[in-house]
């Protein structure tokens, strides 16, 4: 059996796909009596026991039928050729289409709000091509899984045929980007972390300290200038480069716009895009940037982009985003915020200019759960040369045990809009929640990959899935899907103008290609279990050095307003009664009075509801984003 081709062995499981079809009921079915594996309703799970391990199959209403067969097919598979002393490459191979299974059983196009039809073909053939760098003998997993809590074993048993080794491994499936790296004669400026971190300086007491704080050895900073003429995206001064983490060969690419009124004194903003996995120059050519990309991939102006009185930069992170790239990957959102620390750092190093500035994150979707633990990172060192002063979360997923509880209500027209889904599927909906939250409390109080992957795998197919399949806008409860897997064709212009050689050249790119999405990095961070951490916890230390405004566009089903409003409002921190019981009051245009949302507000807190913004406020209501920013930024709301 070891001598079997990939191909042999494929057709060997897809031949067992169809048996168990076929056969599986009626074979397995005088076993399934003494079975104790349950659905959520009490009804009894199709089970298969191998070598000892029970395995659960179930009714698949969890993900694909398809995915599922092949998780047991591949089991059966692995038993077959065990028992025959061929476990070898057979079993490895097995074990790499357990996962695949597993994978196509958990995420079906509704499983995220990234979507991609490739996606399954993509972890087929990345499996295919590394499963015998990260598999092992199926024979383990009954002995990973006496490590889970009940519910934990139990839910994967029902959710998907994953042995824990594999999960920890996911990052299996990103891809490395090709690219070709500039020689350092080519940039403008190289600002070395080793250099920064070995500047030492003497302190009040008369010792010596070091600067800067953070591990910035492995570090450097390219940077270029851009000549504005050059693409016209802008007239104002420009900067593009990479951040270079040697050590780990990662590299993040960004671009800095200065502001349009006073560069000199306006504040900072780092923008990031969410995703997981897509290119914050999504958010500059789509939503708050200075030019937005046409359908004949020419540039429009935007008089509303939020460099209009601040300097901006934008950021492709994590790596293997945008114009970053690495030959390895990031799954979590804690390695992340080690990066941005360290390109921040060297950015102001390199621009003391900017450096003396109040310094603002922002961002939307995921950035609920990058920017807590990114301000964390920062805020943790003391030492440090970022005068960070605030930061905004959009639209943003931070707190999924409260949030998860509004997709019923906003799909069902509780919202403010109306409804998108029948009475019976919003029945669904509510008959799922109580087994979704006790998942994600589960995972909050493990804060675990065994525990976080089931409760995101069942909590997005339970209650994100019925919106989704209905061919609606998950960023927009108004409108359809377009043609672009993300729903927006403005996407693939960005993408095809970000891929012209000039506008590369212009920039330093050193990526072959740029894509505006990479589904693999969502996936990452996914079978990391990030999806369900409790990254809200961290805002509470936030709040006692900087203030934080959560805001939200009231259109959008994936992170919606209504969960948005619930989570500040629950969320346990000194101000929390004064914070709970403050009213939402209207909010206006300073220019005409025109209503665009309300607010409430009480000491370092504060939450925007803008009416008729999607997923992406900037992009559906350019004018009040940018209200609001400025009234940000200007301290309206900022309470000490």
């Amino acid at each position: 059996m070891a001598t079997l081709g990939l191909f042999s062995i494929a057709v060997c499981l897809l031949n067992w796909s169809i048996f168990l079809t076929l056969r599986f009921k009626t074979w397995q079915l005088s076993q399934v009596e003494d079975c104790s594996c349950r659905d959520a309703h009490g009804s009894l799970l199709l089970t298969l026991s191998l070598g000892g391990v029970r395995y659960c199959a179930a009714h698949f209403d969890l993900g694909s039928f398809t995915g599922g067969l092949l998780m047991l097919s591949s089991a059966l598979f692995y038993h077959f050729c065990n028992s025959r002393g061929e476990a070898g490459v057979a079993g490895k191979v097995a074990a790499s289409a357990l996962l695949i299974g597993a994978a196509t059983a958990a995420v079906p196009q509704q499983q995220q709000p990234l979507q991609a039809p490739e996606a399954v073909n993509n972890v087929l053939k990345s499996a295919g091509e590394k499963a015998s760098a990260w598999t092992k003998p199926l024979k383990n997993l009954q002995h990973e899984l006496k490590h889970l809590t009940e519910e934990a074993r139990q839910t994967w048993d029902e959710v998907a045929l994953m042995f824990p080794e594999a999960m920890d491994h996911a990052n299996f499936i990103s891809t490395p980007k090709k690219h070709s790296r500039k020689h350092d004669t080519e940039w403008d400026y190289i600002t070395s972390g080793k250099a920064t971190q070995d500047i030492w300086v003497t302190n009040k007491d008369g010792e010596k300290e070091r600067e800067l704080d953070g591990n910035l050895e492995a570090f450097n900073l390219r940077t270029k200038k851009v000549d504005p003429k050059s693409l016209g995206v802008d007239k104002v001064k420009q900067y593009s480069g990479y951040l270079d983490n040697e050590e780990d060969d990662k590299h993040l690419f960004y671009w800095f716009f200065e502001s349009r009124n006073d560069p000199k004194n306006d504040p900072i903003v780092l923008w990031l895009n969410g995703g997981p996995g897509c290119s914050s120059l999504t958010g500059l050519f789509m939503e708050l940037g200075p030019s937005g990309v046409t359908k004949n991939i020419g540039l429009d102006y935007n008089p509303s982009s939020w460099n209009a009185n601040a300097s901006v930069i934008f950021l492709d992170q994590p790596v293997n985003v945008g114009y970053s790239y690495s030959s390895s990957s990031v799954s979590n959102t804690v390695a992340a915020g080690k990066d941005v620390y360290a390109l921040l750092t060297l950015f102001f190093k390199q621009f003391p200019e900017y450096a003396e500035q109040p310094f603002h994150i922002s961002g939307e979707s995921y950035l609920g759960h990058y920017i807590p633990v990114f301000a964390s990172e920062i805020l943790s060192h003391k030492k440090r040369n970022i005068n960070l002063q605030s930061v905004l979360i959009g639209n943003g997923l931070t707190d999924g045990l409260t949030q998860y509880e509004y997709y019923r209500p906003m799909a069902c027209g509780d919202g403010g809009w109306p409804a998108v889904l029948s009475e019976q599927e919003c029945t669904s909906m509510d008959n799922a929640l109580p087994r979704c939250q006790s998942l994600i409390q589960s995972c909050y109080n493990s804060e675990s990959v065994w525990s976080c992957v089931p409760a995101s795998i069942y909590c997005n197919n339970a209650i994100i899935g019925p919106y989704q399949r209905t061919g609606m806008n998950p960023y927009d409860v108004r409108k359809k899907c377009g043609s672009n897997s993300l729903c927006y064709d403005e996407l693939d212009w960005i993408q095809e103008y970000l891929n012209k050689p000039e506008v590369m050249k212009a920039l330093g790119a050193e990526v072959d290609s740029y894509d505006s999405c990479n589904f693999d990095i969502n996936r990452n961070f996914l079978f990391q279990g990030d999806w369900m951490q409790p990254f809200h916890r961290l805002v509470p230390d936030i709040l006692k050095e900087i203030p934080v405004l959560v805001y939200a566009g009231d259109a959008d089903f994936i992170c919606n307003w209504l969960g948005n409003l619930a989570w500040t409002s629950e969320l346990e921190w000194p101000g929390h009664e004064s914070y709970k019981k403050a009213p939402m009051e209207d909010l206006e245009l300073l220019d005409d009075g025109t209503k665009i949302g309300s607010v409430k507000s009480s000491g370092n807190f504060t939450f925007v509801r803008l009416h008729a913004g999607g997923h992406m406020v900037p992009y559906d209501q350019p004018v009040a984003s940018l209200d609001m920013l400025n009234r940000w930024l200007s301290g309206e709301w900022m309470k000490a």
